[in-house]
């Protein structure tokens, strides 16, 4: 049979987020790539919050950047907004979040993409793959138009498309995202070769006109003075007078009783919605309705770009009958007299639960075929963004036949969210935070680049500029770090900072490391009070996040070490292989709900066996001793 259409090494589906890394990534290492998407011109659109990053979110976009990906670099060059999150917490906790122009950040991507040689588009709606007669490899896709295009590896990244059904009230309709269609076929495809299909929700808010609202009656929330971006190639960001500001505002009794009213007509409470959404981003009518001895919840009122008033209201997430949001919108004090702009919805949508891919994000039942972002039962850009960015590296190095890059739990966020996903499962979309992650204060936003970068060069994705960069940086730090603890500090120069954070004073000179050590005193306070120590550092660097570095990298070196030490060991276990074929079955002294679990998730090593839920510690000894024999 001939074909219309060119042969294609990669071919992703879908134009989201995690479909702009898999396209961009695979292009750019070496893969011939072609990228479907139903309207190019929504390409990596923010059909929810208009942000990225946030707590454990952000680290993963610094990953993403620190490989080669492009949601940092597209973030800094269109974030109106810039905030770290929980400095007031250890550096573990830091997270960066931007506040992004929608439109923008979609136009962005689309110019870093269409820089990339290797990579070609088509606007059209894929509604079939094409595979091997037995089913048990990918060859390509099949669209509305009846065009067939071949592949060796087809990445799905179809979000919240895949049978989509929108809801407001009681009207539903089928919609991928308001205003566009779903997509449908793919998962009937699936299902006849064996996949399993479950559904999800998640919600949005209504979006309002900003020149309606009275801010006199909400809280200013500013940016940044210093702003950090994502990327460690950014130079330069916009100052605090030059971002757009954030507002707070608060339910309360009269908003939740106008709420209540709609409930009768809800999808949530009706029935008609059967589907699990987020449980750390309920609707607002979930909150009142699980949370009803609080008085008021936390809005925030956030800008969708600069050259537009339509505005975001974070935190009243409802499906709820238009009239109702209406009504209840303007119960909130300083939104009288609001005009609403769109309603806020729910969505239900198919996903695969993702005990069906492999850690490199193949699928187990086609080779060649990979899942990335909501199809795997996630929530949010940056956890899309980051499986996107892995199923292109994978695919690319498939075609190219090599072994695909695992990223262990030690290693990154990253290595975390895909490791939760296949061993632990999901039921409800998958949110990261830094609290799965046991390895945190190793996986810190700041040193990203020193983790990933070298490894996303190795393969062809970060740039050379990039990798210089990184080893400009490794090298200041490592020279800081033995001048803070050669230089000596004396306390005519010290005491009167120490007396000023209520930190006892120096009784004779002392290494500067020491006094670094304190956890009241940060490097910056010595260098205001030692011009000599000050000129030393800035003879090796003046890099701000060399320094900042150096300075987590000296006040943490007792957990550090620890956290070294606990993932040597782990390793022991952590990469000890299992065969695909074993059948657990056989394995007489496992427990029941061991050899159930193990048979469905098919463990690739003897570390990720520990990690899922149902198989003990006894489970574990018993196939370490099978293996062994």
């Amino acid at each position: 049979m001939s074909y219309l259409n060119p042969t294609y090494d990669v071919i992703v589906v879908g134009g989201g987020h995690a479909g702009s890394e898999a396209a961009g990534a695979a292009a750019q290492m070496g893969a011939k790539t072609l990228l479907i998407t139903m309207n190019l011109e929504a390409i990596a659109k923010m059909s929810c919050n208009p942000a990225m990053g946030g707590v454990a979110k952000g680290q993963l976009v610094r990953e993403i950047d620190a490989l080669g990906g492009l949601s940092g670099i597209v973030s800094d060059e269109t974030g109106v907004q810039f905030r770290m999150l929980n400095l007031s917490k250890g550096p573990a906790m830091w997270s960066p979040r931007c506040q992004s122009d929608r439109m923008l950040y979609s136009k962005k991507m689309r110019e870093r993409l269409e820089e990339k040689e290797n990579l070609y588009f088509r606007q059209d709606n894929v509604v079939d793959l094409m595979y091997s007669e037995d089913g048990k490899e990918i060859q390509g896709v099949i669209t509305q138009t009846g065009q067939k295009f071949k592949s060796k590896a087809v990445v799905l990244t179809t979000g919240t498309f895949g049978n989509g059904l929108i809801h407001i009230g009681e009207t539903h309709y089928g919609g991928g995202r308001s205003g566009e269609r779903a997509s449908t076929g793919i998962s009937a495809t699936l299902e006849k070769l064996g996949f399993e299909v479950g559904r999800l929700k998640t919600g949005t808010p209504p979006r309002i006109d900003g020149r309606t609202v009275d801010y006199s009656k909400l809280e200013q929330q500013l940016g940044d003075a210093d702003p950090s971006g994502f990327s460690f190639l950014t130079e330069k960001l916009p100052g605090i007078d030059e971002q757009l500001s954030c507002w707070i505002g608060y339910t309360n009794d009269e908003v939740h009783e106008v709420l209540k009213t709609g409930f009768d007509r809800s999808p949530m409470f009706n029935g008609r919605i059967k589907s699990i959404g987020p449980r750390y981003c309920p609707s607002i009518e979930d909150k009142i309705n699980r949370f009803a001895d609080k008085d008021r919840h936390q809005l925030f009122l956030e800008p969708e770009g600069w050259d537009t008033y339509e505005m975001y209201l974070n935190g009243f997430s409802t499906s709820l009958p238009e009239d109702v949001q209406y009504k209840a919108l303007r119960t909130i004090p300083g939104f009288e007299n609001v005009i609403m702009i769109r309603p806020g919805y729910a969505i239900e949508y198919d996903y695969f639960p993702p005990h069906q891919i492999r850690r490199s994000l193949e699928t187990k039942i086609v080779d060649g075929l990979f899942f990335a972002g909501q199809i795997n039962g996630t929530t949010g850009y940056e956890e899309a963004a980051c499986q996107g960015l892995m199923a292109g590296i994978n695919s690319a190095l498939k075609v190219q036949e090599k072994e695909p890059l695992i990223l262990q739990r030690s290693e990154a966020y990253i290595g975390v969210l895909i490791d939760d996903l296949i061993n632990k499962g999901t039921e409800e979309p998958y949110r990261m935070f830094t609290s799965r992650a046991e390895h945190r204060i190793l996986l810190r936003q700041d040193n990203a680049d020193l983790r990933l970068t070298e490894l996303g060069h190795k393969i062809g994705l970060a740039s050379e500029e990039r990798l210089q960069k990184m080893q400009k940086k490794k090298e200041a730090v490592a020279q800081l770090d033995e001048l803070i603890k050669d230089y000596t500090v004396r306390p005519e120069q010290m005491d009167p900072m120490l007396e000023s954070k209520n930190s006892s004073t120096m009784n004779q000179p002392m290494k500067a490391e020491k006094i670094l050590l304190r956890p009241e005193v940060s490097l910056q306070d010595m260098l205001d009070h030692d011009d000599e120590f000050a000129s030393k550092i800035i003879e090796v660097t003046e890099d701000k996040k060399a320094l900042e570095q150096v300075e987590i990298q000296i006040k943490y070196a007792g957990y550090i070490e620890k956290e070294f030490e606990m993932v040597k060991e782990m390793e022991k276990q952590e990469n000890m292989p299992i065969p695909e074929q074993i059948e657990y079955s056989n394995i007489k002294s496992l427990s029941t709900e061991g050899t159930q679990k193990l048979s469905k998730i098919k463990p690739e090593t003897i570390g990720q066996a520990s990690r899922i839920s149902g198989v003990s510690a006894s489970d574990l000894s018993v196939l370490m001793v099978y293996l062994k024999n």
